[in-house]
C-alpha cells in the first residue's frame, strides 16, 4: 500500500512506538512500525507481508486518511483468514 498523505513531522514518526502507522518517504509505502534496528525503523505493510527497514530520517507519520485505509486493509485481511 502506498500513501500520498504524510503528516508533517518526521521526528514524530521516527519516535513513534510500535504499532503506529508511518510512511516511508522514499517510495510512499505505508507500514506499521514493528520496531527499530539501529538507526532504522522496521515497518510491516498493512495486512501482512515482509517487513522492511527505513532510515529514521525518511519515516513520516501517516495522515488520518492513510491510517484509515491501512486499518481497513488489515481488517479485510483478517476477515479472510480461516477461523
Amino acid at each position: 500500500m502506498t500513501g500520498e498523505g504524510c503528516a508533517p513531522g518526521a521526528s514524530e514518526a521516527a519516535a513513534a512506538g510500535a504499532g503506529a502507522f508511518a510512511v516511508d518517504a522514499r517510495d510512499g509505502r505505508v507500514g506499521r512500525v514493528v520496531g527499530r534496528a539501529g538507526t532504522n525503523v522496521r515497518l510491516r505493510p498493512p495486512g501482512g507481508g515482509p517487513e522492511w527497514e527505513c532510515p529514521s530520517d525518511a519515516v513520516r507519520p501517516a495522515s488520518p486518511g492513510v491510517v484509515l485505509r491501512a486499518r481497513v486493509a488489515e481488517a479485510n485481511r483478517e476477515s479472510q483468514l480461516p477461523r
